[in-house]
């Protein structure tokens, strides 16, 4: 049993039943790599239920708790780790989509409602880290991370002005981009203009490349940069690996450079999460009954992945650690 987000037990539409046997058979070994990350005795935990669209989770480990988005129903949900207990923490949330943090603890928080990049300070004020470029409004801001000089690196497609589901329809006005937002002047500059639908991004544990993912084609794209200047810009794009069937969406690194991704759509054996290493390889999977859209590493050693997946969020010890920082 589970808990939806007001913290009551509830009757799930599709039942969901974690594996009473060790090794957790769900956590599934596609190469011999894989094998020193998978912790025998941990299995899937289900930790929360009840949300219409799961998104942009994030570990705040000063206060043991995790938030995440539920976008179609316009709200910041948390769960507290001492207790389980689920809750609102934040709505209306401006149908928030990506969430990270800063190198000040601080919340980084994409809107698709109010088609802007926010940051919520320690005393709870609200600040617009990006709303525009060159004077038009931006699509809706949707995956984020902070780099550790600063600045803010997001994606913007159209997702949040298609309809009404997890936004208001609009007109865009502006090209679909990456942008990076300069930490000291905030200054927001264009790092990439020819990918469509740009979505989940992340850095590789040095910060020398920056990864994405392209959902506007059929099939969706992963991409690698490198990143130059100073951290400034990226260059020398290419496909990291063939994506084939399924929807790569949010990702992050762990410390040896593997990248886990939300996956799934289409196909029940796809939903999930999808491990590949530095050079591309698909290592290892964690099948999961819903889609995964996004993820994140939490827990006082940044070992348990917290897996954001359609109606749920899920959980696994791992026997390695997420990257420290945004």
């Amino acid at each position: 049993m589970s808990q939806d987000f007001a913290g009551q037990t509830e009757v799930n539409e599709v039942p969901w039943h974690p594996s009473q046997r060790y090794p957790d058979p769900a956590v599934q070994v596609v190469d011999a790599s894989f094998d020193r990350y998978r912790i025998k005795s941990a299995s899937v935990e289900r930790i929360a239920h009840g949300c219409r669209w799961s998104e942009g989770p994030v570990w705040f480990g000063d206060g043991r708790y995790l938030l995440w988005s539920d976008i179609p129903n316009n709200r910041i949900l948390k769960w507290e780790e001492a207790t389980g207990a689920v809750s609102v923490f934040r709505q209306p949330s401006d149908f928030a989509n990506g969430n990270t943090r800063d190198r000040q603890g601080r919340l980084v928080t994409c809107e698709h409602g109010g088609r802007r990049v926010t940051r919520t300070e320690h005393d709870g004020a609200i600040t617009v880290v990006a709303d525009a470029f060159e004077g038009r409004r931006l699509n809706s801001p949707n995956d984020v991370v902070v780099k550790s000089d600063g600045s803010v690196w997001f994606t913007d497609p159209p997702f949040g002005i298609l309809g009404y589901y997890e936004g208001e329809r609009a007109e865009p006005e502006v090209p679909q981009h990456v942008y990076r937002v300069d930490g000291v002047t905030g200054e927001i500059t264009v790092l990439e203009d020819a990918v469509s639908r740009p979505n989940g991004l992340c850095f590789s544990p040095d910060e020398s490349k920056l990864y994405l993912v392209e959902s506007g084609t059929v099939p969706r794209n992963v991409y690698v940069y490198d990143v130059v200047d100073g951290g400034r810009r990226i260059t020398n794009r290419r496909k990291l690996f063939d994506v084939g069937a399924g929807t790569p969406d949010g990702m992050r690194c762990d410390v040896d450079g593997n990248l886990w991704m939300g996956w799934g759509m289409g196909d029940a054996a796809l939903d999930g999460v999808n491990v590949y290493n530095p050079d591309g390889v698909l290592i290892g999977r964690i099948a999961l009954p819903e889609r995964c859209a996004n993820l994140c590493f939490g827990g006082r050693h940044r070992n348990r992945l917290f897996m954001a997946a359609s109606k749920s969020v899920y959980a696994l010890y791992v026997n390695t650690q997420g990257v420290a920082g945004g």
